[in-house]
Protein backbone atom coordinates (compact mmCIF):
# COMPACT_ATOMS: atom_id res chain seq x y z
CA UNK A 1 0.00 0.00 0.00
CA UNK A 2 1.21 3.29 -0.94
CA UNK A 3 0.72 6.81 0.81
CA UNK A 4 -0.81 7.29 4.72
CA UNK A 5 -1.12 4.13 6.63
CA UNK A 6 -4.54 3.36 8.21
CA UNK A 7 -4.49 2.24 11.63
CA UNK A 8 -4.91 -1.29 11.98
CA UNK A 9 -8.54 -0.61 13.69
CA UNK A 10 -9.57 1.03 10.44
CA UNK A 11 -8.09 -0.83 7.95
CA UNK A 12 -9.97 -4.15 9.90
CA UNK A 13 -12.96 -2.20 9.68
CA UNK A 14 -12.82 -1.11 5.86
CA UNK A 15 -12.07 -4.57 5.27
CA UNK A 16 -15.23 -5.96 6.65
CA UNK A 17 -17.42 -3.61 4.78
CA UNK A 18 -15.78 -4.55 1.57
CA UNK A 19 -16.46 -8.52 2.66
CA UNK A 20 -19.95 -7.39 3.53
CA UNK A 21 -20.75 -6.01 0.31
CA UNK A 22 -18.99 -8.52 -1.92
CA UNK A 23 -21.55 -11.31 -0.03
CA UNK A 24 -23.91 -8.96 -0.56
CA UNK A 25 -24.08 -7.90 -3.85
CA UNK A 26 -21.27 -9.91 -5.84
CA UNK A 27 -18.08 -8.70 -7.34
CA UNK A 28 -19.61 -7.48 -10.37
CA UNK A 29 -21.77 -5.16 -8.56
CA UNK A 30 -19.46 -3.66 -6.13
CA UNK A 31 -18.24 -0.64 -6.81
CA UNK A 32 -15.41 1.42 -5.35
CA UNK A 33 -18.56 3.90 -4.62
CA UNK A 34 -19.92 1.43 -2.65
CA UNK A 35 -17.17 0.54 -0.76
CA UNK A 36 -16.63 3.95 0.03
CA UNK A 37 -19.65 4.79 0.94
CA UNK A 38 -19.98 1.74 3.55
CA UNK A 39 -16.87 2.29 4.58
CA UNK A 40 -17.77 5.96 5.38
CA UNK A 41 -14.26 6.90 3.22
CA UNK A 42 -13.37 8.82 0.23
CA UNK A 43 -13.15 6.86 -3.20
CA UNK A 44 -9.61 8.68 -3.73
CA UNK A 45 -8.59 7.12 -0.71
CA UNK A 46 -9.28 3.17 -1.42
CA UNK A 47 -7.47 3.96 -4.46
CA UNK A 48 -3.89 5.75 -3.05
CA UNK A 49 -4.42 3.02 -0.54
CA UNK A 50 -5.13 -0.21 -2.90
CA UNK A 51 -4.62 1.17 -6.12
CA UNK A 52 -7.63 -1.07 -8.04
CA UNK A 53 -10.74 -3.08 -6.92
CA UNK A 54 -8.69 -6.15 -7.45
CA UNK A 55 -6.11 -5.76 -4.88
CA UNK A 56 -8.52 -4.29 -2.19
CA UNK A 57 -10.87 -7.40 -2.71
CA UNK A 58 -8.34 -10.40 -2.25
CA UNK A 59 -6.36 -7.94 0.46
CA UNK A 60 -10.14 -7.58 2.54
CA UNK A 61 -10.27 -11.47 1.83
CA UNK A 62 -6.35 -12.54 3.13
CA UNK A 63 -7.14 -10.09 6.22
CA UNK A 64 -10.24 -11.90 7.30
CA UNK A 65 -8.03 -14.93 7.11
CA UNK A 66 -5.10 -15.07 8.44
CA UNK A 67 -2.87 -18.13 8.08
CA UNK A 68 -2.09 -20.03 10.82
CA UNK A 69 -1.13 -23.25 9.24
CA UNK A 70 2.59 -22.77 9.63
CA UNK A 71 2.16 -22.86 13.40
CA UNK A 72 -0.01 -26.15 13.34
CA UNK A 73 2.18 -29.17 13.66
CA UNK A 74 0.89 -32.01 15.38
CA UNK A 75 2.97 -35.09 14.53
CA UNK A 76 1.00 -36.00 12.11
CA UNK A 77 -0.61 -35.51 8.98
CA UNK A 78 -3.99 -36.41 9.71
CA UNK A 79 -3.37 -34.27 12.93
CA UNK A 80 -2.17 -31.23 11.20
CA UNK A 81 -4.68 -31.10 8.44
CA UNK A 82 -7.69 -31.60 11.19
CA UNK A 83 -5.84 -28.78 13.53
CA UNK A 84 -6.45 -26.49 10.47
CA UNK A 85 -9.96 -27.48 10.20
CA UNK A 86 -10.44 -26.07 13.87
CA UNK A 87 -8.73 -22.90 13.49
CA UNK A 88 -11.59 -21.41 11.74
CA UNK A 89 -15.04 -21.55 13.55
CA UNK A 90 -18.21 -22.94 12.16
CA UNK A 91 -19.37 -19.43 11.22
CA UNK A 92 -16.20 -18.14 9.29
CA UNK A 93 -16.53 -21.23 7.58
CA UNK A 94 -19.99 -20.13 6.17
CA UNK A 95 -18.84 -16.36 5.43
CA UNK A 96 -15.63 -17.70 3.60
CA UNK A 97 -17.93 -20.22 1.48
CA UNK A 98 -20.66 -17.05 0.71
CA UNK A 99 -16.96 -15.07 -0.44
CA UNK A 100 -16.21 -17.93 -2.82
CA UNK A 101 -19.42 -17.81 -4.22
CA UNK A 102 -19.20 -14.34 -4.75
CA UNK A 103 -16.27 -14.52 -6.40
CA UNK A 104 -16.52 -17.94 -8.24
CA UNK A 105 -17.86 -16.52 -11.65
CA UNK A 106 -15.76 -13.31 -11.22
CA UNK A 107 -12.32 -14.69 -11.65
CA UNK A 108 -13.09 -16.29 -15.08
CA UNK A 109 -14.10 -13.18 -16.44
CA UNK A 110 -11.55 -10.61 -14.74
CA UNK A 111 -7.47 -11.21 -14.99
CA UNK A 112 -6.58 -8.70 -12.86
CA UNK A 113 -8.98 -10.38 -10.03
CA UNK A 114 -7.79 -13.63 -10.28
CA UNK A 115 -4.16 -12.40 -10.29
CA UNK A 116 -4.80 -10.07 -7.22
CA UNK A 117 -6.20 -13.06 -5.43
CA UNK A 118 -3.70 -15.49 -6.24
CA UNK A 119 -0.47 -13.08 -5.37
CA UNK A 120 -2.44 -12.03 -1.87
CA UNK A 121 -4.73 -15.06 -0.74
CA UNK A 122 -3.79 -18.32 -2.86
CA UNK A 123 -0.51 -18.14 -2.79
CA UNK A 124 0.25 -17.64 0.99
CA UNK A 125 -2.69 -20.53 1.73
CA UNK A 126 -0.81 -22.98 -0.84
CA UNK A 127 2.42 -21.71 1.25
CA UNK A 128 0.60 -22.82 4.50
CA UNK A 129 -0.43 -26.02 3.19
CA UNK A 130 2.94 -26.95 1.43
CA UNK A 131 4.75 -26.50 5.01
CA UNK A 132 2.47 -29.18 6.33
CA UNK A 133 2.79 -31.86 3.10
CA UNK A 134 6.20 -31.42 3.07
CA UNK A 135 6.64 -32.28 7.16
CA UNK A 136 4.75 -34.96 6.13
CA UNK A 137 6.86 -36.39 3.56
CA UNK A 138 9.76 -35.65 6.16
CA UNK A 139 8.19 -37.87 8.53
CA UNK A 140 7.85 -40.35 6.12
CA UNK A 141 3.76 -40.42 5.63
CA UNK A 142 3.96 -39.68 2.07
CA UNK A 143 6.37 -40.42 -0.50
CA UNK A 144 8.10 -37.19 -2.11
CA UNK A 145 6.82 -38.40 -5.66
CA UNK A 146 3.31 -39.38 -4.55
CA UNK A 147 1.36 -38.76 -8.16
CA UNK A 148 -2.08 -37.07 -5.37
CA UNK A 149 0.37 -34.44 -3.60
CA UNK A 150 0.84 -31.94 -6.02
CA UNK A 151 -3.45 -32.27 -6.31
CA UNK A 152 -4.17 -31.83 -2.34
CA UNK A 153 -4.99 -27.97 -2.42
CA UNK A 154 -7.36 -28.93 -5.74
CA UNK A 155 -9.20 -31.58 -3.96
CA UNK A 156 -10.26 -29.11 -0.96
CA UNK A 157 -10.80 -26.31 -2.97
CA UNK A 158 -13.36 -28.55 -4.81
CA UNK A 159 -14.91 -29.82 -1.80
CA UNK A 160 -16.04 -26.15 -0.89
CA UNK A 161 -17.13 -25.75 -4.65
CA UNK A 162 -19.15 -29.21 -5.02
CA UNK A 163 -20.88 -29.30 -1.75
CA UNK A 164 -22.93 -25.92 -2.60
CA UNK A 165 -23.31 -27.23 -5.72
CA UNK A 166 -24.35 -30.65 -5.09
CA UNK A 167 -26.04 -30.35 -1.65
CA UNK A 168 -27.13 -26.64 -1.66
CA UNK A 169 -25.06 -26.76 2.03
CA UNK A 170 -22.16 -24.58 2.93
CA UNK A 171 -19.28 -26.71 4.01
CA UNK A 172 -19.13 -27.05 8.25
CA UNK A 173 -16.25 -28.45 10.06
CA UNK A 174 -18.09 -31.84 10.01
CA UNK A 175 -18.29 -32.21 6.39
CA UNK A 176 -14.40 -31.13 6.12
CA UNK A 177 -13.20 -33.38 8.37
CA UNK A 178 -14.94 -36.46 7.07
CA UNK A 179 -13.77 -35.19 3.47
CA UNK A 180 -10.15 -35.28 4.97
CA UNK A 181 -10.29 -38.45 6.12
CA UNK A 182 -12.72 -40.35 3.53
CA UNK A 183 -11.03 -38.12 0.27
CA UNK A 184 -7.54 -36.31 1.13
CA UNK A 185 -6.25 -38.87 3.08
CA UNK A 186 -6.48 -41.86 1.40
CA UNK A 187 -5.80 -40.07 -2.11
CA UNK A 188 -2.40 -39.79 -0.33
CA UNK A 189 -2.01 -42.93 1.25
CA UNK A 190 -2.32 -41.86 4.52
Amino acid sequence: MAGTRLTPQRETELYGAVLDLLREVGYDALTMDAIATCARSSKATLYRQWGSKPVLVARAMRHSKPDQSHHVDTGSLRGDLHAMTALTDESQMERDSALMRALFHAVHDNPDLRQALRDVVVEPETSGLKTLLRRAVDRGEIAADHPALPFVLHMLVGAFVARQLIEDRSVDRAFLVAYLDAVVLPALGV
